[in-house]
Formats: structure tokens, C-alpha cells, sequence
């Protein structure tokens, strides 16, 4: 390990920033929370300002490591202890110099924090802790702060934490702990899931205490007699469209208010951004099936805001890591995003998306076509009768477009260019919907000429495939020229 001594800040900056460029973080805030004359900045879920790192993944805040100096010998990771490459640490007072000097120059509207581990969990906690109390109670800074939990750390640190933070997540690594045992020897699931039951505790106790509702992250079934509307969000409620649109505006009315009071007590409500974790794709053998439904039970036992995926980027040379031919299984890492917008607005289930006789995710089609093509008995659905709930698991209709056409057909029925102008993706839609029970277009309703008209011709010549190619089911790994597909 080489610890570089008497550096700037700059060349620490230059060290740490570039250190934290594999933990993803592309979000924003999440919470609202507007000045108060006294502090200095805000923190407005749509004001995160969005960049890209030279790996393009995109980030949206001040994103650095405390540092990246690390006991830890995680097989896939950079600042392993085992690697030689330069080390260096910020102190508590230099991250918050950074951090008011660029929001004073308009370059961020937050910091992300992670860090690697300095002596031990509870020594680089500390740390962490130290430097958001000073950001909040000696620069008043009121701007967005997501912090990642150091595993392992004492529970009372993270509570201190949590109190000063708007996001915390706490790494995940890797989907199974089999992988974590393999990989991360030095990482357990017990000291990762831990201290994410403890926040997710703690955020219900806190919005108890303060009469909020808690939210369920996955959205309810229709069949179980609830509503869902674009304003609820993922509350699981049985209310009506209009008694939830009431419901919200009162909640947000409440939370501004109590926001208020407490910012003027010197007081915060715990981590109200929610929580989120990383799982890295591609570094282990899971199937995709395996990693929506790890995906799926985090969202449903800790309730967190985001779980993120990173593809595995081989940046260390090591017998127990895989070589995956053309690079980073960038495609996949995309399919598994959309599995999970699915699964969080959509109220799809990992069972719905895939199974053990169908493990991976369909490289031509994206999830919600690959499903309504698998499921073409459902189909094709009135426009002018279908549900909300049914709506939204038409490809090309999404949670707007949804929400729009049940408030338009109160008033009129509709055809296929009101859908259009109303912001149905109709390329996709119009296989499987009619319009006062007539079709767009004249066309035959079977699987393989769906997804050869869903399919674009551009891909199937980047994978080699002809243009009249009879369907069939594909596999992520057995596709011809597939190395292709991911330099494309």
C-alpha cells in the first residue's frame, strides 16, 4: 500500500473522486426541502444536477471517497488492500471546504460520500460522522447529503448518521453470500443487512412519531380491490383516485410544516430520502432470475428507495475473477434496470418477468415486451374498457400515459390518434390494444410476427440475425456474435 503524504487537496480531490467512480448513484434526492434564510442551499428532488464520469455512468452530486485507504481485500475492488496504487484520505474539515466551495460555485447541488475502510468500521464511521455534523451544524449547509454505511460500524453511529444524512445505503456487493464469501472475505450478509434493518426501522419510527403515512415499495395488486394512481406513488392504500389525491396534498401540506418547525428546533427527520443499496452484475454466475428476486425481497423486507446495478468491471487481475468477452455486460446491466422500474411502478413480480425454465432476460426485446408476448392470451386489451391496473402492463403505455387515458374516456372514446397524442408509444402499442374494438392495422396476432415488428432491423444485423428470423427464445449468453452486440 502506498500512502501518498503532503498532497493538495486538489491531488486528493483528483485521487478520491476517481476512486469513487464505480459506486452508483444515479438519482436524485428524493426529498424536498427549501432554505430557510439562515442555511445555506436546499434540497429540491428535481434541482440534482446530472453528469456523467468518464465511465458514462451517470452522477448527480459532489461524489467522493473519505478515503481510499482500505483494510478490506474485496477481490473485484480497486482500493483492495492487496493493490498498489496510490492512497491518500481526506480530513473532515477539507471534504467540507469542497463541498461549500463548488455548491457556492454552482457545481453541485449535494455530496455523495462512501469511503473505504481506515483501521476499522467504527474508526471510519466516526470519521464520516464527524464531517456531515460539521456540514450541517458549523456551515449550516441544508443541501442534499447521501452517505454509504460502512458494514460493521457500531448501531449508534449510524444513528448519529441518519439524523444528518437525506440518503444512506449500504452496499449489498454482491447477490448472494455465497458470491460475498468467494469475493469479499472479509464481508458478511450479517453486517450488511443489519444496519439496513436498523434504518429502515428507524424511518418508520420516525414517521410514526411525526403522523406521515409509510410507503410500500411495491406497487399493490388489482385483485386485491386497491387503486393505484401516479400521485400515490407506491403507497398501498384502498382509497379512491380522488380521495388519494386529496390524501397527498394533505401529506406533502403536513410534511412542509413539520420540516419547517423542526429545520427552526435545529432538528432533522432520520434519513428521509430513504435508503438504497448496489449489487454488482456480471462478477458471479447468478442468472438474472436470481437477481430480480434478491432485488425484489430487499425492496419488500427493508423497504429501500433504489437497488442499483453496476456491471462488473474487471479492474484487478485475479484468478476468481471472470473474463466476460467484449467488456462490462452493459446490456444486461440496462434489462435488469427496466426489470426493476417494472417491479417498483408497474406491480410486475420476479415470477411474472422470468422463472427457472427461463433465467435471463431476452436480448432483442425489453422486459415488459418479452412478457405481454409470453402472455398473448391477455391480450389484445380495449382501450376504451381495460382497468388502470391493465393498462399499465400494455408495452408502449406507461404511468402517464395510463393515467391520462382513464381521465380522457370519462369524456370521450378514444382512437388510436388520441392515444397518440396523449403519449402512447403506439410502434409498441398498437399489437396489443384496440380502439372500440378494431385494430390499428390489419396484422397477424402471433408471436413471431410480433417480435419481428417489435424487433428493429439495426439489431438483428448487429447480432447477426436475418431479417425474416423466426423467433425464439434467447438466452444472454448464447447469442450469435453477442460480443458485437455489447462494442455497439
Amino acid at each position: 500500500m502506498h500512502i501518498q503524504e503532503n498532497l493538495t487537496i486538489q491531488q486528493k480531490l483528483e485521487i478520491l473522486s476517481d476512486a469513487a467512480k464505480y459506486d452508483v448513484a444515479c438519482t436524485s434526492s428524493g426529498v424536498d426541502r427549501q432554505g430557510d434564510g439562515k442555511s445555506m442551499g436546499n434540497s429540491v428532488a428535481s434541482g440534482i444536477c446530472h453528469t456523467f464520469s468518464a465511465d458514462g455512468r451517470c452522477i448527480s452530486l459532489l461524489k467522493i471517497l473519505f478515503t481510499n485507504e482500505c483494510i478490506f481485500d474485496c477481490k473485484y475492488c480497486i482500493n483492495r488492500a492487496s493493490n498498489d496504487v496510490p492512497r491518500t484520505s481526506f480530513t473532515p474539515e477539507e471534504v467540507c471546504s469542497l463541498t461549500m466551495e463548488f455548491y457556492r460555485r454552482n457545481y453541485i447541488e449535494g455530496l455523495f460520500l462512501s469511503s473505504g475502510i481506515l483501521k476499522n468500521p467504527n474508526y471510519t464511521m466516526d470519521l464520516i460522522y464527524q464531517t456531515i455534523y460539521q456540514l450541517r451544524m458549523v456551515h449550516q449547509f441544508n443541501g442534499y447529503i447521501h452517505v454509504k454505511t460502512i458494514p460493521g460500524a457500531d448501531p449508534e453511529l449510524v444513528d448519529r448518521v441518519g439524523w444528518l444524512a437525506d440518503r444512506m445505503s449500504v452496499n449489498l456487493e454482491l447477490p448472494t453470500a455465497d458470491g460475498l464469501k468467494m469475493l469479499a472475505p472479509n464481508k458478511n450478509r450479517k453486517n450488511i443487512l443489519r444496519p439496513m434493518k436498523q434504518i429502515q426501522n428507524e424511518i418508520y419510527q420516525n414517521r410514526q412519531q411525526l403522523g406521515l403515512p409509510n410507503r410500500q415499495i411495491l406497487l399493490p395488486k388489482k385483485e386485491n380491490g386497491l387503486i393505484q394512481t401516479k400521485e400515490q406513488g407506491m403507497i398501498a392504500t384502498g382509497l379512491n383516485n380522488k380521495e388519494l389525491s386529496m390524501q397527498h396534498k394533505e401529506n406533502a401540506l403536513r410534511v412542509k410544516r413539520l420540516s419547517s418547525v423542526q429545520m427552526k428546533k435545529g432538528d432533522r427527520t432520520f434519513v428521509p430520502a430513504g435508503q438504497s443499496t448496489q449489487m454488482i452484475i456480471g462478477a458471479t454466475p447468478e442468472n438474472d432470475y436470481e437477481l430480480v428476486s434478491v432485488a425484489e425481497a430487499l425492496y419488500r423486507n427493508f423497504n429501500l428507495k433504489r437497488v442499483f446495478y453496476s456491471a462488473f468491471i474487471r479492474v484487478n487481475d485475479d484468478a476468481l475473477l471472470p473474463t466476460i468477452p467484449g467488456g462490462p455486460p452493459l446490456l444486461r446491466e440496462h434489462r435488469l434496470y427496466q426489470a426493476d422500474w417494472l417491479m417498483r411502478y408497474y406491480g410486475f413480480e420476479s415470477k411474472e418477468l422470468l422463472s427457472e425454465q427461463q433465467p435471463n432476460f431476452n436480448v432483442l426485446l425489453d422486459p415488459k415486451c418479452d412478457w405481454a408476448l409470453r402472455n398473448l392470451h391477455l391480450f389484445p386489451v380495449e382501450i376504451n374498457k381495460a382497468d388502470y391496473y391493465t393498462l399499465l402492463r400494455v408495452p408502449g403505455i406507461g404511468v402517464k400515459s395510463a393515467k391520462r387515458i382513464m381521465d380522457a374516456r370519462r369524456h370521450a372514446k378514444l382512437d388510436f390518434h388520441d392515444l397518440k397524442k396523449i403519449g402512447v408509444v403506439l410502434k409498441r402499442a398498437m399489437y396489443f390494444i384496440t380502439c372500440n374494438g378494431k385494430n390499428m392495422y390489419p396484422m397477424k396476432f402471433n408471436e413471431n410476427f410480433i417480435t419481428n415488428q417489435l424487433t428493429a432491423l439495426e439489431d438483428k444485423i448487429v447480432l447477426g440475425l436475418e431479417e425474416n428470423t423466426t423467433y425464439q427464445q434467447l438466452s444472454l449468453f448464447d447469442v450469435k456474435n453477442f460480443n458485437m452486440a455489447l462494442k455497439a
